[in-house]
């Protein structure tokens, strides 16, 4: 049997196993389609979800680290974000969300966790570019609309957050969140 083929069983093995909730089998076999794909970051992502199941952020840490060098991934990087997201540092948070948005602007994961990390950082401007390249890249969803309604409002700039509130309620007159925010502005 080739190494390729191995990895690729080894590797299924892995989801498999944790998808089950079986850390200890899915460890196994993740580190047996490492052993037989270096290249691969596949199965660094799955040890470090294993990891972070098991809430051992700081080998977490590592594993998404060492994905991110075999194979620089908006998942991986996501991944760091959110272990240095959970420690509570947030300054490096938000800076690995971001280039994880810089890779792939309609990872969501990465887009919601960078959100929260700007309001917490009270960076909300900084913000704005990147949910309108969301928008931009994956068409109309709602909630990155809701999103930039609400950093527009925080920001003072309620008219632009109307028309896009209004466009929602448009589309789906029974979105609650863009509702709130609309009777918020209205108020």
């Amino acid at each position: 049997m080739s190494s390729q083929m191995d990895y690729e069983i080894n590797k299924e093995l892995g989801e498999c196993y944790l998808f089950m909730g079986d850390f200890d089998k899915a460890e196994e076999y993740y580190r047996k389609a490492a052993e037989n794909n270096a290249e691969s970051s596949a199965p660094y992502m799955g040890l470090a979800t294993v990891a972070v199941q098991r809430s051992d952020l700081d080998t977490a840490l590592c594993l998404y680290q060492k994905a991110a060098s075999v194979e620089e991934t908006d998942k991986a990087l996501c991944g760091i974000g959110l272990v240095h997201m959970e420690k509570g540092a947030h300054e490096e948070a938000y800076t690995w969300f971001r280039k994880s948005l810089d890779l792939c602007a309609n990872n969501m994961v990465a887009l919601n966790c960078f959100v929260r990390e700007s309001y917490q950082l009270g960076r909300v401007e900084e913000l704005l570019p990147y949910l309108e390249k969301s928008l931009e890249v994956t068409g109309e969803v709602e909630s990155v609309r809701v999103s930039l309604a609400g950093c527009l409002m925080t920001l003072g700039r309620n008219d632009e957050a109307k028309v896009l509130l209004e466009k929602v309620l448009e589309a789906d007159p029974n979105n609650v969140n863009a509702r709130e925010l609309f009777e918020t502005i209205a108020a």
